[in-house]
């Protein structure tokens, strides 16, 4: 699904069926106020006012009939009905009580499907959502449209999701939106960025790695970093991974991912800023020109880097990005990167990790997550184990030995190549479900996407 728009429409008093949204509290009131054959058909059912009971309800026609759902999430939760979004028969719909709000959200993303391999024997047409809050339409639709693109290009195998294909979803962005696209590859790509170089040279013809590079806006706006990891594929390199370690590693470049759809919301709400978007795509391949453990690597800023381990790559690609973000002197960068198992060990699939240069970026981050029910977890960026870095024979390491803070050492190595007087925030996120939840079907997913537009929104909407 492409066009998002007929999901949610204004309310003009269009023929619809009416949801029933109960909360447990609030059930005994409301089942008291229900016609006889509403409460003799929840009798028959043998609903209890529990989160979760749900029931067609005959209406007073034939073919009228409304839809109940006992749900104890907050007003507030952009998933309160996403579970009728994926559920019910096509149709028009409107809450018996109140407006959807956020919720809106939530019944746009239960529809998503990932059907290009296969038909969804499932499929439904539409179900459309009225509202009585047009102006929170266009919004909706735009974070929706994103969530989709994430999903979309995790998704997406490897054999159909290359550098070359980064690459050109990036160049239909700056097509849409009229903004300019620079990439760098080959010779002057081994010069300019050596570590992305490293990473990428044993990948086959075709797949070359890459530095793209997406600018829009103003020049005399703020200038904006959006940072993303595009490991198309991590073999692990010649730190090979086990198979079952590899399984899911189509989705290593949900960093490039998360950068690349956010971008597309920065621009389509033309947020007053001067956009910089730039995603290392690489395949971390195995062959006999792979950079190899005990390599030193040449970086963009002129540090060196012992390769300690070829399976640490992304913050290696991400070294020389962030180098090249802060020679134009943003004022924030923002990087997306799955970047660490061990930040999943620490904090689930859920919760992506926020590491953060500036206290007051933090907490904007956190606040923003908190209100759009977009949560983040801050890590910190503890100095006392930068040591753990230390080379015996170059400026680093990537990855020190041992099993201990493995995302901290990583934002560690990162916060190498970023000045302190520039603010940045990096985000450690899985950008999987490994189990459906409503609105939320297994697979690729966006995870603090929403957070940090909302972040960026409070920043910069009053600089125009």
């Amino acid at each position: 699904m492409t066009d998002l728009s007929p999901l949610l429409q204004p309310d003009r008093g269009q023929p619809a069926r009416t949801l029933h949204v109960v909360r447990p509290d609030q059930w005994a009131d409301w089942l008291k106020a229900q016609p006889a054959r509403i409460r003799t058909t929840i009798a028959a059912h043998k609903l209890t006012g529990k989160a979760g009971n749900r029931a067609v309800l005959p209406g007073d026609k034939d073919d009228d009939w409304s839809m109940l759902l006992v749900c104890d999430e907050a007003e507030g939760s952009p998933f309160r009905i996403a579970s009728l979004g994926e559920q019910l028969p096509a149709g028009t719909y409107r809450l018996a009580t109140g407006e959807p709000g956020g919720a809106m959200l939530g019944w746009v993303l239960a529809q998503y499907r990932f059907d290009r391999y296969r038909k969804d024997d499932t499929a439904q047409g539409p179900r459309v959502l009225l509202t009585g809050e047009p102006g929170r339409i266009e919004e909706t639709l735009r974070l929706a449209t994103a969530t989709f693109k994430v999903r979309d290009l995790i998704n997406m195998p490897a054999s159909d999701m290359g550098p070359a294909d980064l690459e050109a979803e990036a160049a239909s962005l700056a097509r849409v939106h009229g903004a300019s696209l620079n990439v760098t590859r080959g010779d002057a790509l081994e010069q300019g960025y050596p570590m992305i170089h490293a990473v990428g040279m044993a990948a086959a013809r075709g797949r070359e790695p890459r530095l793209i590079e997406l600018e829009w806006g103003d020049p005399t706006h703020p200038r904006l970093a959006l940072v993303g990891k595009g490991v198309c594929f991590d073999t692990g390199g010649l730190d090979i991974k086990p198979s079952a370690g590899m399984r899911l590693m189509k989705k290593d470049m949900g960093g490039a991912a998360h950068a690349l759809a956010l971008a597309g919301v920065v621009m389509g709400q033309r947020l007053p800023v001067r956009l910089h978007l730039l995603v290392a795509a690489v395949e971390n391949s195995v062959a006999g020109n792979a950079f190899r453990p005990g390599d030193v690597l040449r970086t963009r800023k002129g540090l060196t880097v012992e390769n300690t381990n070829t399976d640490a790559e992304g913050r290696l690609i991400l070294g020389d990005a962030l180098t090249r973000a802060v020679e134009a002197k943003p004022d924030l960068i923002l990087d997306f990167a799955t970047l660490t198992g061990a930040a999943r060990v620490a904090l689930g699939p859920d919760l992506p990790a926020l590491f953060a240069n500036n206290d007051a970026l933090a907490g904007a981050m956190l606040d923003a997550g908190d209100a759009a029910k977009d949560p983040l977890w801050r890590l910190p960026l503890w100095d006392g184990y930068d040591e753990m870095l230390k080379s015996d024979i170059a400026d680093m390491v990537n990855a020190p030995d041992g099993p201990f803070a493995g995302p901290i050492t990583a934002a560690l190595f990162l916060r190498r190549f970023v000045p302190r007087d520039i603010a940045w925030a990096h985000l450690d996120l899985f950008a999987w479900r490994p189990a459906a939840k409503p609105g939320r079907p297994k697979g690729g997913d966006a995870m603090g996407l929403r957070a940090t537009w909302a972040m960026l929104k409070g920043r910069y909407s009053d600089t125009a």
